[in-house]
């Protein structure tokens, strides 16, 4: 078994969170260029040299890419022979005794043991406060919605994998984007039009609210919840990646020509760069289902990963 700090791992992700709410991914600045090279509307092209120039400022003078610095998904992959080690210090707590012994006052001594989870959101909430990141997480989400004053916890999606590595990715997502997110159960004769129709209407009704040029993350299969796990995954690709599946590239580029084609443009202006990219993830599903989940992106996608 490989143990890996406690610490460290906390580390590792207070720095993933502060370069990634400062300094936008080479894959997606390199689009932002390309679209802006291609780009035949004036003054879209304008606005895609302002991102540009908005992601130089912000890596140069270590500031936010934007004022909504998001909200913390972690996809974890844990080796399977690698485990957390605990604190240098462990907390030991005094807890009484209820086992029946009589002796109400005999206290038993238990070793608190923080875990993978508690490092992550010790360091997102170290993060946080280093890189004067906005704290945007409420406890509850109807009643009180009082902020937790931390950015945690985060949303932390865990899978262990063969080997002695720990891989953790983490995308900041801000809410004006994650709100124009859709989910549709599809009959399974749904045919790839219907699909592709249904996509695009997605993007179309996000519009200028959620701040395109989009990266667009489809999920197709699994389950209710997997195909809306997939389409967030999905984010985590590099933007000029295909689809291993020769069927689900050609959908993948399809549906970013018919994105463009909508002409929302940089902003909601107008123009022909909609959308950066389309990536497509899929699982296998029930014979009876077909689930589909579109998880939109602004044209601030900040991703960061880093393997220990």
């Amino acid at each position: 078994m490989r143990y890996i700090k406690f610490e460290k791992i906390a580390q590792i992700v207070e720095s993933l969170c502060v370069s990634a709410g400062y300094e936008l991914p080479d894959d997606v600045l390199a689009a932002l260029k390309e679209a802006q090279r291609k780009e035949t509307n004036p003054g879209a092209a304008k606005i895609l040299n302002q991102l540009i120039e908005n992601a130089r400022i912000a890596k140069e003078d270590k500031i936010p890419l934007c004022q909504d610095t998001g909200l913390a998904v972690v996809f974890v992959e844990q080796g399977s022979v690698v485990a957390v080690k605990p604190p240098e210090l462990d907390t030991i707590c005094l807890m009484p005794d209820t086992r029946g012994s009589g002796d109400e006052n005999r206290a038993s001594r238990i070793e608190h043991r923080e875990t993978l989870f508690d490092a992550i959101n010790a360091g997102v909430a170290a993060g946080c406060e280093k890189g004067f990141l906005r704290k945007s997480v409420v406890a509850d989400p109807l009643n009180k919605r009082e902020n937790t004053g931390s950015n945690t916890p985060a949303i932390i999606h865990h899978s262990i994998v063969p080997g002695d590595k720990l891989k953790i990715t983490i995308i900041a997502k801000g809410g004006g984007c994650e709100n124009k997110s859709q989910f549709r159960m599809f009959k399974p004769t749904a045919e790839r039009e219907e699909i592709i129709d249904w996509i695009v209407d997605v993007v179309r009704t996000a519009g200028a609210d959620a701040c395109p040029p989009f990266v667009v993350g489809v999920g197709i299969g699994g389950d209710f919840e997997i195909s809306c796990l997939l389409s967030k995954k999905a984010l985590c690709r590099n933007l000029a990646a295909r689809n291993e599946d020769g069927f689900y590239a050609e959908l993948e580029a399809d549906l970013l020509s018919a994105i463009n084609a909508l002409g929302l443009g940089p902003q909601g202006l107008g123009g022909d760069t909609t959308a950066l990219a389309c990536l497509v993830e899929t699982a296998p599903c029930h014979i009876a289902s077909l689930p589909v989940a579109v998880n939109i992106e602004c044209h601030s996608h900040r991703h960061k990963s880093a393997v220990l």
